[in-house]
């Protein structure tokens, strides 16, 4: 038995037959800790995601959420236990920021139930605490890339997630909502949520993780905790690039040439 929250099981999938994205892919999140997964385009970091979500179906190997099938659990409960900060989203319809985030506490509503009191002050607290609660009336469209970004971790923090997937979370982000973002991770983390992030920033990366999935081209992982898998061999093979990891104040840093 493992006391993973979620947990991959020698897993293979790929979105043709003839080309496997995943292979063999194994790990077990711990609970209250920050998962990192690495790897250069095209290699299932997002698909990865969207398998943990069980919005695709593995060729072989098991996903357990809580020790049962991820897809055993229906799309509420799901939706009560994780939640997906994408790295973009169409707005189809001009919502007020607030609208927006309330979105992220249907899961708790009753069927055709409307958000109450209590939602909307869990919404609020949400965008006070990702610097947005002055744009609680403003409307999405109008909004730049990274108050957007804000806006979608927002509601994915209403939904009272126990697992909290990230895809690219700091893309759009200056180095000051860079900073807001790493805080609030680290709070969330500190109350108990568990976090997989995919993330092209190494700084980012020594920042907040505890465990990195690396992803290596042809589908192979390689899973474990910072120190001993965020290495500079293991990033110049998977990137390609000669890295170095240097020291600086006491905290490492990525250099590559």
């Amino acid at each position: 038995m493992t006391d993973a929250l979620l947990s991959f099981h020698n897993v293979f999938f790929g979105y043709t037959k003839t080309r496997p994205v995943l292979q063999e892919v194994s790990f077990n999140l711990r609970p209250g800790h920050i998962t990192a997964i690495l790897g250069p385009n095209g290699v299932g970091k997002t698909t990865l995601l969207y398998l943990a979500l069980g919005w695709l179906s593995p060729w072989q190997g098991k996903i357990c959420l809580d020790g049962r099938p991820v897809r055993s659990h229906n799309r509420r409960e799901r939706g009560q236990g994780m939640a997906l900060v994408p790295q973009s989203e169409h707005t189809p319809f001009d919502y007020t920021v607030l609208e927006y985030v309330l979105l992220g506490r249907a899961p708790h509503l009753p069927p055709l139930g409307m958000p109450g009191p209590a939602d909307y002050r869990i919404a609020l607290q949400a965008l006070e605490q990702m610097g947005l609660g002055a744009l609680a009336e403003h409307p999405v469209p109008q909004l730049s890339g990274g108050e957007r970004q804000l806006m979608l971790l927002a509601r994915s923090m209403v939904q009272s997630p126990r697992l909290l997937l990230l895809d690219e979370p700091t893309a759009h982000l200056d180095l000051h909502n860079k900073w807001r973002l790493i805080q609030t991770m680290c709070s969330l983390r500190a109350q108990g949520v568990t976090m997989l992030m995919t993330n092209h920033d190494p700084e980012v990366v020594l920042a907040l993780a505890d465990d990195v999935l690396l992803l290596e081209p042809g589908g192979s992982a390689q899973f474990g905790p910072l120190e001993e898998v965020f290495t500079a061999e293991a990033l110049s093979r998977i990137y390609n690039l000669p890295i170095r990891l240097v020291e600086v104040d006491g905290h490492r840093q990525v250099l590559w040439t």
